[in-house]
């Protein structure tokens, strides 16, 4: 510990610039919606997005913004704060800096489970499959540690990514498999299966928020625990912490997290590594400003994606689950050959 971080005033002096980057965060946030109501195949003048929120009258361009791009700004906001938690919380508990829902196959588990509850269950709505989603995510984790940990005591984070990516690949295989052998699961997921977040209404994000919210609750409840894991195991039980249950807590969030995004806008990677990693260069090692941080840049990420998506290829559009793996796997092969990285 150094003696800053012993320094009362040094400490309150960097609570308030947390605070106030905080803040901006939250401004990112906004603004970012604004593009994602304006902007697209056809942009739309602020005026306008400000009448169909407020004022609507049921024409064209207000239309598009009440009834197409509101619902998609929404899910990109609720989707976007469960992908960002659930990899600041999967990295604080695993103490894996490279972890992430989609890079351990948590995702896929989630993906691979909706696929077969429709194909085999005959499941269309989202209240239906969003139960098989959670159980598809807590599946494929338990799976990846049991993987980790084989032939060993301790799962250590290059085992574990091994295993996620080996545990991902199969149950991505048995998901296309299912698909191309069931011409309904196959209509009802390929564009769902690249992470989208339009063609949605707001009933989805009525569905998926109220987990969302759960999750972001427990992932409050461990985040002062999560600092002490980062110390530890020993140290954090000779500091009073609940190492055990701050990891069951931890990768309970993980689970509804990852399930509920999972099953509103398909699997969307890299967002949950890409955010924690830069929210810590400005927070340092603190989780519960990692966290905070999270819930608002993260879905700026995602909404921004999104945009993106809309106008690069217009008047076509690249689901925002495409656009986030262009920007998110360089940023993997940088993290992997940093040094502190590679000496796991």
């Amino acid at each position: 510990m150094t003696v800053a971080a012993l320094d009362p005033v040094a400490d309150a002096a960097r609570g308030r610039r947390h605070a106030l980057g905080l803040v901006m965060a939250a401004v990112v946030l906004m603004a970012t919606c604004v593009l994602s109501l304006a902007v697209g195949t056809q942009n739309v003048g602020l005026a306008t997005v400000w009448h169909a929120v407020v004022d609507y009258a049921d024409t064209g361009n207000q239309w598009i913004v009440r009834e197409l791009r509101i619902p998609r700004t929404l899910l990109g906001i609720v989707v976007g704060i469960a992908l960002g938690l659930s990899g600041a919380l999967i990295q604080g508990v695993t103490r894996n800096p490279l972890a992430d829902a989609q890079i351990l196959g948590i995702n896929s588990g989630a993906g691979l489970f909706v696929v077969a509850a429709i194909a085999f269950l005959g499941l269309r709505s989202i209240w239906s499959y969003v139960w098989f989603a959670f159980v598809g995510a807590f599946v494929a984790m338990a799976l990846v540690y049991l993987i980790g940990m084989t032939g060993r005591a301790v799962a250590t984070p290059v085992r574990m990514l091994l295993a996620g990516v080996a545990a991902g690949a199969v149950m991505e295989g048995i998901s296309y498999g299912i698909r191309l052998r069931n011409p309904r699961a196959f209509d009802a997921m390929r564009y769902w299966d690249a992470g989208a977040l339009d063609g949605h209404t707001l009933a989805v994000v009525g569905v998926v928020t109220p987990f969302v919210v759960l999750g972001t609750a427990m992932c409050l409840y461990v985040s002062r625990g999560l600092n002490a894991v980062a110390l530890g195991d020993d140290l954090a039980v000779a500091m009073g912490g609940n190492v055990v249950r701050t990891r069951v807590i931890g990768l309970l969030a993980v689970t509804v997290l990852a399930g509920a995004a999972t099953a509103g806008a398909g699997p969307i990677g890299f967002v949950g590594l890409m955010v924690p990693h830069a929210v810590r260069w400005f927070t340092g090692p603190d989780w519960r400003w990692i966290c905070a941080y999270s819930v608002f840049l993260a879905p700026a990420l995602l909404l921004t994606a999104d945009v993106v998506g809309r106008v690069v290829v217009s008047p076509g559009e690249l689901p925002a689950g495409i656009v986030t793996a262009f920007v998110g796997a360089p940023v993997l092969i940088w993290l992997v050959r940093r040094r502190d990285a590679a000496a796991l």
